[in-house]
């Protein structure tokens, strides 16, 4: 369900691009290797082209990453993922790998991607396309009734996707009683999947998509959409899996983990200032995950919510080990509140590759290759570098569209819940209610109320917009 359009004219991301230094084009050397990519290990794979596969993304999406076949059994779950098999393809210490490991993932801007390698290849031969047969390393993974994974493996195998799906096309289907066969039982699955989560203390962020996307008249928009049920539905496939490949990696003494440290007493009370501001039931005694999943992901003040709520995902990091398993609290991802790995996005994020190819190596029982043990860490470096990079590119893309949308309604009055007061030399922070953003204002707004504000500044050209207490004739 879209919550908002918003509508801004002659907007360029191109100042953004040359502001981040953004690489344009790969350099021939890549470009020629990703073209002639083959598949190293074909010898070695299962043939599993039996299997429905079905992937679920984006409008749009070519890089297809993922593709699952879920069904029920006698005793629960019985779950295949294949997973883009990116290392077969990419010969270690090749043009394609160095400039793979320099851009460390795809960077998104609303007029393009950066991807991590030539579109020749994330979009075309690695790819799981629909009804082409493709290298993967396809996970299996049984659960319990309650969806408890029981036993988990990962090889090498040839696959076919048999269709592609928007999550808005699979959330139709589901809700009209026609799903795919091969994803009939996800809703149940995905909905034990998060209750299993939210009791160990996870936080899910149902946080609503800000998009800006060009409409049919040519204008860009900013779009603030609700998420379907599908989202977070395959989203748990995904965690589930991450979870699983940690816990080889750990009884293997190898791998690298995405790690986050548990959230501070500070945040929690600010969580709880932010929800008196905005109107909403907030319970010291019920787990911040499940208030948090109990939001209407309908409503605009989700969005606030849920925007704040990321500061309790603050400190993220990835853990690489060789040798010694690291205690239970180094490991732990507080977020999803167990061990977990990024192991299911290999065409956009380059760590994946490395943790696929341990993984691999650990389930078949073979020597983990020299070229992935020793790239971990450089590989975490990487990622740490550009997932700075990508959340700087994305916050400024949004920056430059409220900024640019807002411009026109400088001096009116907007309504809005004061998230924060002002603090020594930081402004206010307040969530303006129509628009819906998240803004800074000056003046000293009384925290934890409403208050009507006046538009001060909105300049596209420092992608800065500020709001004014108390507004004029308030």
């Amino acid at each position: 369900m879209t919550l908002k359009r918003l509508f801004a004219r002659d907007l360029s991301f191109d100042g953004i691009r040359s502001e981040f230094a953004l690489p344009a084009e790969f350099d021939s050397g890549a470009q020629s290797e990703a073209a002639q990519a083959v598949d190293r290990h074909h010898a070695e794979r299962i043939d599993r082209t039996d299997l429905e596969l079905v992937t679920i993304d984006p409008p749009g999406a070519r890089d297809l990453d993922q593709a699952l076949h879920l069904e029920r059994t006698a005793t629960g779950y019985l779950l295949y993922y294949a997973i883009a098999d990116v290392a077969a393809q990419i010969e270690p210490g090749s043009a394609l790998d160095a400039e793979a490991r320099r851009r460390g993932e795809t960077i998104y801007l609303p007029d393009g991607s950066v991807p991590l390698h030539p579109l020749v290849f994330s979009e075309g031969s690695a790819s799981l396309l629909p009804n082409e047969i493709r290298p993967a390393a396809l996970w299996r993974i049984e659960t319990d009734d309650n969806a408890n994974p029981v036993s988990w493996s990962v090889q090498r195998a040839l696959v076919r996707s048999v269709q592609q799906l928007t999550y808005r096309e699979a959330q139709d289907a589901a809700d009209a009683g026609n799903p795919h066969p091969s994803i009939a039982v996800l809703p149940e699955f995905g909905r034990k999947r998060r209750d299993l989560g939210l009791s160990r203390g996870a936080i899910e962020l149902n946080l609503p998509e800000q998009d800006v996307v060009r409409g049919a008249s040519g204008d860009w928009e900013l779009v603030i959409e609700a998420r379907t049920e599908i989202d977070g539905w395959n989203a748990q496939v995904s965690l589930l899996t991450g979870i699983c490949a940690a816990q080889i990696m750990l009884d293997g003494g190898i791998g690298m983990l995405r790690t986050l440290p548990p959230a501070d007493g500070d945040v929690r009370r600010w969580m709880r200032r932010t929800a008196d501001a905005l109107g909403l039931p907030w319970s010291s005694d019920t787990p911040i995950g499940a208030q948090l999943a109990a939001l209407d992901p309908c409503a605009t003040t989700t969005l606030a919510m849920m925007t704040q709520a990321t500061t309790l995902l603050r400190g993220a990091s990835y853990l690489v080990f060789d040798g010694t398993r690291p205690n239970d609290q180094a490991a732990l991802h507080a977020g999803i509140a167990a061990p977990y790995a990024h192991v299911t996005a290999p065409l956009r994020r380059l760590g994946d590759r490395f943790v696929t190819e341990v993984c691999l190596a650990l389930c078949a029982g073979t020597e983990v290759p020299q070229w992935a043990r020793e790239g971990l860490a450089e590989a975490r470096s990487s990622l740490l570098r550009s997932n700075t990079l990508a959340n700087k590119v994305e916050q400024a893309c949004v920056d430059l569209t409220e900024a640019t949308i807002l411009a026109p309604q400088k001096g009116q009055t907007f309504d809005s819940a004061v998230l924060r007061g002002a603090e020594k030399k930081r402004a206010a922070e307040v969530f303006v209610t129509d628009p819906p953003i998240l803004a800074r204002c000056e003046g000293n707004p009384p925290e934890g109320q409403r208050a009507k504000l006046m538009l001060h500044e909105a300049d596209p050209g420092t992608r800065t917009v500020l709001f004014g207490f108390p507004a004029e004739g308030s």
